[in-house]
C-alpha cells in the first residue's frame, strides 16, 4: 500500500467501533479512509473474545467475537479501507495532523480532514484500588488473563481468585474452567452486579463458581508467587468488617474492577473530556468540541455490548465522513484558471466552481498576438471542450470576455483546472 499525504477520514482503532465508523465512512462518500491500528491485525478486543454473545443485535445472531469481527473487516476491505498495522499514534493536532510510529514506514505524518478516535478503554490496574501486600507473580487483569489464554496459548495460573464482577472477570472464570483450573471464588464490593445478568447465569451459576457480594481482597500473600488471598466483606462505606476475614490459597488473583476509556490522545489534542464518563464529550454525530474529530465507542463511555459500540461506530464515520466531504469539497471548490495557446493571461486566475449553480462567471483575457480574421476562444478541462465563443478579431491591446454560465456546472464540476485558449477560426 502507498501512504497516502491526506485521507478524508483516518479512524485510531479498528475494535468494533473504529470499523464500523470505516465502512459507514465509506457508505456516506468519503474517498480516501484509513484505519491505523497497533496490533498486527484488525479487530481490536474483539480477536481474543472467543465467547458467543455477538452480534444480537446487528445480525441477529450469536457470534463469538473473531467472526463479528472479521464480518467488518471484510466489508472494510471490499470498500476500499485502507489499513495501518503495527502503528502507533504519538500524537494528534487540533489541525488533524496525524504523527504516527509504523514498523513498516517509521515515523509518518498523515493529514486527515476527519479524525475518528476508537482507541477503546483499557482494565484498571491493582495500583488504582490499592491492595496491600507484597508485589508476587500472579496478579493480572482479566483482560490480560484473556490474551494469554485465548490467543497466547498460556494458562496464566491454576488455582484464581477473581475480584469484580465485571463481564470480562465472569468470562473469564468459566473459560479458565473449561481448560481445568479451579476458580476458588469471585468476589464483588458492590451489593449488585457489575456486569450482564446473563454472564452471572451462564458463567458463575452454570458451573457452580461461587460469588461472594459486598467482600473484596485485603491483603495478597506470597512473595515471589501469590500464595493466598486474604479477603473480608465490607459495609456499606467499603469499610472492612472486622471478624469476616478469610483467607483463600491461590496461585493467581484476577482483577475485573472496572474499565476506563482510554484517551490520552484525546486529552493532547484538546478534546475536553466528560469527569462522569471519563470520555469526550460528543454531539449527536459524535463529534468532539475539536472540530472534524469525533469520538465513538468505549472511549466516550464504556458499553455492555460490543453490537452497541458497532451502533455508535455507524453515527461517527457518519459524521466524519460529511465533515470531510463538506471541507473536501470546499478544498477542491477553487480551480485554476490557466492561460493557453496565444494567451497571454486570464482574470480571474481562479474560480469557486460551485458558484455556476446559481450565477455566471466572466472570463477576461488578452493575447499575446492579433488575429485579424474570425477567431475561437476556447475554455477546455484538457480533454472536453466546455465553452467556446467567436468573435470578429482578438488584438493584444484589447480585452476580451467569455462567460461560464450555470449550463456549465456539470461540466466545472468534473474539472481540476480550466485552460483558456485563443486560435483561428
Amino acid at each position: 500500500m502507498l501512504l497516502k499525504n491526506t485521507y478524508d477520514v483516518v479512524i485510531i482503532g479498528s475494535g468494533p467501533g473504529g470499523l464500523a465508523a470505516a465502512v459507514e465512512a465509506k457508505k456516506e462518500g468519503a474517498q480516501d479512509v484509513l484505519v491505523i491500528e497497533r496490533d498486527v491485525e484488525l479487530g481490536g478486543i474483539l480477536l481474543q473474545c472467543i465467547h458467543n454473545g455477538f452480534g444480537l443485535e446487528i445480525f441477529n445472531e450469536d457470534l463469538p467475537g473473531p467472526s463479528y469481527a472479521q464480518r467488518y473487516i471484510d466489508e472494510s476491505l471490499a470498500l476500499g479501507v485502507e489499513t495501518l498495522l503495527d502503528t502507533i499514534v504519538l500524537e494528534v493536532t487540533p489541525g488533524r495532523k496525524i504523527y504516527a510510529s509504523s514498523k513498516k514506514y517509521g515515523f509518518v505524518e498523515i493529514n486527515a480532514r476527519a479524525i475518528v478516535l476508537a482507541m477503546g478503554c483499557r482494565e484498571r490496574t491493582r495500583a488504582m484500588i490499592r491492595i496491600p501486600g507484597m508485589r508476587p507473580a500472579g496478579v493480572f487483569t482479566a483482560g490480560t488473563a484473556q490474551r494469554f489464554v485465548n490467543v497466547e496459548g498460556i494458562m496464566p495460573g491454576n488455582k484464581f481468585v477473581i475480584l469484580g464482577s465485571g463481564d470480562i472477570g465472569m468470562i473469564m472464570a468459566r473459560r479458565l474452567t473449561f481448560e481445568g483450573a479451579k476458580v476458588e471464588r469471585v468476589l464483588e464490593i458492590l451489593p449488585y452486579l457489575s456486569g450482564l445478568t446473563r454472564n452471572y447465569v451462564q458463567c458463575l451459576q452454570d458451573f457452580d463458581i461461587p460469588l461472594q457480594f459486598q467482600h473484596t481482597v485485603k491483603f495478597i500473600h506470597g512473595k515471589k508467587r501469590v500464595e493466598a488471598v486474604e479477603i473480608a466483606a465490607v459495609d456499606e462505606n467499603w469499610n472492612f468488617i472486622p471478624g469476616t476475614e478469610e483467607l483463600i490459597p491461590c496461585d493467581t488473583l484476577l482483577l475485573s474492577v472496572g474499565l476506563i476509556p482510554e484517551n490520552e490522545l484525546s486529552r493532547k489534542v484538546g478534546v475536553e473530556l466528560d469527569p462522569i464518563t471519563g470520555g469526550p464529550y460528543v454531539d449527536e454525530s459524535r463529534q468532539t468540541n475539536v472540530p472534524g474529530i469525533f469520538a465513538a465507542g468505549n472511549v466516550v463511555h464504556v458499553y455492555d455490548l460490543a453490537d452497541w459500540v458497532t451502533l455508535a461506530g455507524y453515527e461517527a464515520g457518519k459524521g466524519a465522513a460529511k465533515f470531510a466531504m463538506a471541507l473536501r469539497a470546499k478544498e477542491t471548490a477553487h480551480i485554476p484558471v490557466n492561460a493557453g495557446k496565444n494567451v497571454h493571461h486570464v482574470v480571474p486566475q481562479s474560480i469557486n466552481k460551485y458558484v455556476l449553480e446559481q450565477d455566471e462567471i466572466e472570463l477576461q483575457l488578452r493575447v499575446l498576438k492579433p488575429i485579424e480574421d474570425r477567431s475561437v476562444i476556447e475554455v477546455h478541462d484538457g480533454n472536453h471542450q466546455i465553452v467556446r465563443r467567436v468573435v470578429r478579431y482578438v488584438r493584444p491591446g484589447e480585452m476580451n470576455t467569455i462567460k461560464l454560465k450555470p449550463r456549465h456546472f456539470a461540466d466545472v464540476e468534473k474539472a481540476s483546472s480550466l485552460t483558456v485558449d485563443v486560435s483561428p477560426r
